[in-house]
């Protein structure tokens, strides 16, 4: 028998016993060894999704790292590796085009098919990607919210020497601020909630951190909506210099809306962006980066729980005490 960390449905979650998984059709088992939760997850288990992008029950866990338990040649028992999480068919239009992202077939662990908070997972070999020993497991479990964000960033085109703004102070927002650092640009200033985040900022390389928006001013070429909040979105909008770029990351939740100041958007020629998930593509630059080690996030995991204690996991994602990065839930010591 295996733990699996279940939400049953809408505010329902359960450590289940459930039966061994079995590799069948050239499948690996991959034993996961540490799981990230997010806002992502807490939505899901508060049943305040888009429903077009979850069934229940589901075993939450879509950013994650592993061990594989039994393998092939490719991918022998005992490596360490990571697993693109959106399971894209490679033959609808969007696949064959590069946006596997928006495969017509949706298909994801922890949303649509079980995922990682769990002991065993079966998984394609065309999926999986070995990870270099020198990687944490703190970084590798990052690669997923990784390259949900560097493939906003790759769409939105940063080029060297821009100002740029990150609004928002969690996981994703870091993220941004450390991977646009790629691009060398002027200056990245964050906008965040909490002071708390100030040192997690600075680590990421942001040049100036400010809970008052009245200190980042305006007249940026680049601008990161990652908070989740429509109060941040509007700021969002009313910082960019003309033709400035805004890409929007953060959810605030279905059924919420921001003002749009169309006369100011096409007066500014502004361009804005919404981003989803990541592709293939994308994925593998983000392993590319971190085996390469110009890529090392692991410092943004401030707190670990074991799977038995995913209660403290959840309430520390609710309602932040200090300095909060991505939460991780150890499921093999």
């Amino acid at each position: 028998m295996m733990r699996a960390l279940t939400v049953v449905e809408p505010g329902t979650i359960t450590l289940q016993q459930r039966d061994d998984v079995v590799a069948s059709d050239g499948n690996l088992v991959i034993s996961p060894k540490v799981v990230g939760v997010c806002g992502t997850d807490v939505d899901i288990l508060d049943g305040t999704i888009d429903p077009d992008f979850v069934n229940y029950p589901i075993v939450i866990g879509h950013e994650w790292a592993g061990v594989v338990s039994v393998g092939s040649e490719a991918f022998p028992a005992g490596t360490k590796v990571v697993v693109e999480g959106v399971i894209a068919c490679g033959d609808c239009a969007e696949c064959r085009r590069g946006a596997t992202n928006r495969c017509a077939i949706y298909d994801e662990y922890g949303f649509t098919r079980d995922g990682a908070a769990m002991d065993a997972v079966i998984a394609h070999p065309d999926l999986v990607h070995a990870m270099n020993d020198h990687v944490s497991w703190e970084s590798a479990a990052l690669t997923e919210p990784s390259a949900v964000v560097l493939r906003a960033l790759q769409r939105i085109d940063p080029q060297q020497g821009e100002k740029v703004l990150v609004v928002g102070d969690g996981t994703i927002a870091l993220l941004a601020a450390l991977l646009v650092r790629q691009w060398n640009p002027t200056s990245v200033t964050m906008l965040g909630a909490r002071d708390e985040q100030r040192d997690l900022a600075a680590t990421a390389g942001v040049d100036l951190f400010t809970t008052n928006p009245d200190e980042t001013a305006s007249g940026y070429s680049l601008i990161i909506d990652a908070a989740g909040a429509i109060v941040a979105t509007t700021v969002a909008l009313n910082s960019a210099a003309r033709g400035g770029r805004i890409v929007l990351l953060g959810y605030p939740g279905q059924g919420h809306a921001a003002p749009l100041p169309v006369d100011d958007v096409i007066n500014g020629d502004l361009l804005i962006l919404g981003s989803f998930s990541y592709t293939r593509s994308a994925w593998a630059d983000v392993v590319a980066l971190l085996n390469s080690g110009s890529f090392d996030p692991g410092f943004l995991v401030t707190h670990r729980f074991t799977l038995d204690d995913y209660a403290s996991a959840i309430a520390t994602l609710r309602k932040p005490v200090g300095a909060r990065g991505k939460v991780l839930m150890e499921v093999t010591p």
